[in-house]
């Protein structure tokens, strides 16, 4: 089983390129792209030559023996803010932009991406689901097109008058198993995010549910991060409140042998920039924990 970890706040603090070789440095065996930027035509992943900017990181890689596995597309996929006038604009572009998400990420050599479901505001679920299907179905061809699968991943919203964690589209077991059932199996799979199946008030009453409902033939993928139960804080397992012993033995029950990558940069942020690396060998050493005590036939 493969340890990746995503290249956002490396990226963001040194560079995509430096962030392949200070990764490769630490030990990881593969990357998880975050193409977060992708709206930003002055980011080469926005501007025309794009193709050729993939060709070169995937060198980078190559020269530093580690590779790309998957990739995170821009998010939100979707807005629905009537207020905002760039609403029906944003809309239009971000569906372009992940589609170029999905050819960057087969450049690169990998097989998944990760592309947020939608959550529409004051509808039913019936209509949100419809129109997440047709949303993904667009993505169909494109993903025959580039031989990628796209991961949905499970959401959670907030209710600010409430002040608390509501539901996301994807987050209780049985409409994540739905979505999936609805797509085609060759080209659409989960991204189960441990941090957010663990928050109150998401849908799910653990990642353990979540992991048992969508069983091996489902998952394809992960976002390994711990929290307080209470807010995303995408740290480091064992620094906060998660089960991981729960967690990983429910992993191991269904034959996960997916990679094993996290997305706890915040974590590594906490830390001056010098110590960065040693953050991240020491994550590193958390998910080669991980592995050699639960999946080391896998």
């Amino acid at each position: 089983m493969l340890v990746s970890t995503q290249t956002h706040i490396f990226g963001n603090k040194f560079g995509e390129h430096d962030a392949v070789k200070f990764l490769a440095r630490a030990g990881f065996d593969a990357l998880d792209y975050s193409m977060f930027k992708i709206l930003d035509n002055t980011h080469p992943t926005g501007r025309d030559d794009y193709r050729d900017y993939a060709k070169s990181l995937k060198k980078t890689a190559e020269e530093n023996n580690i590779i790309f596995r998957q990739a995170h597309a821009p998010f939100p996929s979707y807005i629905q803010e009537p207020e905002n006038k760039n609403q029906e604009y944003y809309n239009e572009i971000i569906v372009h932009a992940i589609v170029r998400a999905i050819e960057i990420i087969s450049i690169l050599g990998g097989k998944i991406i990760v592309v947020h479901p939608i959550t529409l505001l004051n509808c039913d679920y019936r209509k949100q689901k419809d129109f997440n299907i047709d949303f993904f179905n667009t993505l169909l061809p494109y993903c025959k097109k580039f031989n990628i699968k796209i991961a949905l991943e499970n959401m959670w919203t907030y209710d600010e008058n409430a002040k608390k964690v509501t539901p996301g589209v994807c987050s209780p077991p049985h409409e994540f198993v739905d979505y999936l059932d609805s797509l085609d199996k060759n080209y659409f799979t989960a991204c189960l995010d441990l941090g957010h199946a663990e928050m109150r008030g998401s849908g799910a009453e653990s990642a353990v549910d979540l992991i048992n409902a969508l069983g091996s033939e489902r998952l394809g993928c992960l976002h390994i991060h711990d929290n307080d139960k209470i807010s995303d804080l995408h740290d480091l397992p064992f620094t906060q409140k998660l089960n991981w012993n729960e967690i990983m033995r429910a992993l191991k029950n269904i034959n996960y042998s997916g990679d094993f990558t996290f997305e706890a940069d915040n974590f590594i942020e906490k830390f001056p920039a010098e110590l960065y690396l040693r953050a991240a060998e020491f994550m590193l050493d958390t998910g080669r924990y991980f592995v050699g005590k639960y999946f080391k036939d896998f």
